[in-house]
This record gives structure tokens, C-alpha cells and sequence, in this order.
């Protein structure tokens, strides 16, 4: 979860609130045939909720953080009930990882994050990163898809 809310009161979302679940528009090709299918949370509101009271993400599926201009990304696990790996990207490359996050029920909750400005975070299930071979210096070219159900592959 991007730590907007604890800057932002007005972003943070109510403990009843109903998880999102945004279509899949991009991929992330660790392969020609291996690619993550990624929700995109482009906006300030999408983004303070990401993937608060979600069940845990398959392999292969990850939702992408954007920022509109580098910024020092803090994130945390508030409401977020499964523990994710955060890819932290920079200038088209993982510039850090903060694997296996763990959920926090209750505030205060631990932030994660580099202290260099980065472009935008990828989140996947814990442990999908290494399992994946993502590591500091992968390439990290996101590709458009057209809007696919969350339920829809990623994959062509």
C-alpha cells in the first residue's frame, strides 16, 4: 500500500471498504513467453487503496504503481491480509526489493521503500520475486495491453 494515506488523510480508506479489483492493461515480460499481468493503479485514489483486503496474488499477476514524476515512494501493509514482494523501479531498472512484506492489521504500520526517488512499484505475491529471477538491476519494460477482466491471462 503507497504510504499516500498517512500523508493524505483524505486518501485513506475506511476499514468496511470493499477491496478494488482493476483491469489488467499491462504486462511485464521477464521472457517472450513469461510475462506478469499488472493492474495499473494510476491514480492517487487507486493507488491509496492498491491491494488493501485482497486475497493473495497468483503467480504471474502484480499490480503497477505509476508515478507522474520520481518521487521517494514509502509503502506499507495496512489492510493488506497477504505478504507481498515490492519492486521498486527507477529510470526503467529494480533499483530495490522489499521481499516478503508482511501484513499489518493495525496502524502504526512499518513503511518499506528505498531512500532514492523512483519512477513507480510493482507489487506481487511474496517470494514471486526471487521465484522469478527478479533481482536489483532487472530491466523493467512495461507494455500496454488492452483492458482485460482481472480474472482474464495476461498473456496473448
Amino acid at each position: 500500500m503507497v504510504l499516500l494515506a498517512v500523508l493524505c488523510p483524505a486518501l485513506q480508506t475506511r476499514a468496511s471498504e470493499a477491496p478494488q479489483w482493476l483491469p489488467i492493461t499491462a504486462q511485464w515480460c521477464l521472457a517472450d513467453d513469461h510475462c506478469i499481468g499488472l493492474e495499473v493503479a494510476a491514480t492517487a485514489r487507486q493507488q491509496a487503496i492498491g491491494l488493501q483486503r485482497r486475497p493473495p496474488l497468483p503467480p504471474l499477476r502484480g499490480m503497477w504503481f505509476p508515478f507522474p514524476e520520481r518521487t521517494q515512494a514509502r509503502f506499507w501493509m495496512h489492510h493488506t491480509p497477504s505478504a507481498l514482494d515490492m519492486v521498486f523501479v527507477s529510470h526503467g531498472r529494480v533499483v530495490a526489493i522489499e521481499a516478503e512484506t508482511q501484513p499489518c492489521p493495525r496502524l502504526p504500520c512499518r513503511s518499506y521503500g528505498p531512500p532514492e526517488a523512483v519512477d513507480g512499484v510493482i507489487e506481487l505475491a511474496a517470494g514471486q520475486a526471487a521465484i522469478q529471477g527478479i533481482a536489483i538491476g532487472t530491466v523493467v519494460q512495461l507494455e500496454p495491453l488492452e483492458a482485460r477482466p482481472s480474472g482474464a491471462q495476461a498473456t496473448p
